[in-house]
């Protein structure tokens, strides 16, 4: 299995759940959180794949579907919905960080993968991570995270700028991905418990 497999895989899983804890935040029915999960987890990758010109991953492979089916169900056997204030809940975050991450480095991947420049990695990398979320939130009528959140969306560039360099250096391995990666989590979580925020106006 390929890092860019791994990486999509994990990123799946993570932002199903994501998307699942905002559908029951939200209040939504139970067409509402699998909707809500499959836009989280699929969406970022889909517009991804069409920038890159590829068909869909979505629609030609069944395995996307199936993780995230099983997460939502496996959330609803454990009761996740019954927690109170799970988006606050150090599960909650940590999966929404290694989504991001896994989905940036995919993202990364792919515009590499397609010869893109600089400027193309950086933003499937950003597209890919935030996509989905992006387009869940607008769809429930909330503020898109990347708008509000601490240090989010700037994370994504910064794993789509290391992976271009490792690529510039035709340094990238699963084993460099992997630091990259752990590298990515640790901002993430750094920047939501020490409420790192860039300058508003």
């Amino acid at each position: 299995m390929s890092a860019l497999e791994i990486a999509d895989i994990v990123g799946i899983i993570c932002f199903a759940l994501s998307g699942f804890v905002i559908a029951v935040h939200y209040k939504l029915d139970i067409l509402g959180v699998f909707i809500s999960a499959f836009l989280t987890a699929l969406g970022g990758g889909m517009i991804r794949d069409v920038l890159a010109n590829r068909t869909p991953y979505v629609f030609t492979e069944t395995l996307p579907v199936i993780l995230v089916i099983a997460t939502v169900l496996i959330s609803l056997l454990l009761k996740l919905h019954k927690i109170d204030d799970i988006e606050g809940k150090t599960t909650f975050i940590l999966s929404d960080a290694v989504g991001l991450v896994s989905f940036a480095i995919t993202g990364s991947l792919i515009a590499i993968d397609n010869s893109f420049n600089f400027l193309g990695v950086l933003i499937l990398a950003f597209i890919t991570a935030v996509g989905g979320g992006t387009i869940r939130d607008i769809l429930i009528n909330r503020i898109p995270s990347i708008l509000v959140s601490e240090f989010y969306a700037t994370v994504a560039i910064i794993v789509g700028l290391i992976t271009y360099i490792l690529h510039l250096f035709d340094q990238i391995s699963i084993l460099n991905l992997t630091i990259v990666f752990i590298f990515g989590v640790a901002l993430r979580l750094l920047a939501y418990y020490k409420n790192w925020n860039l300058p508003k106006l």
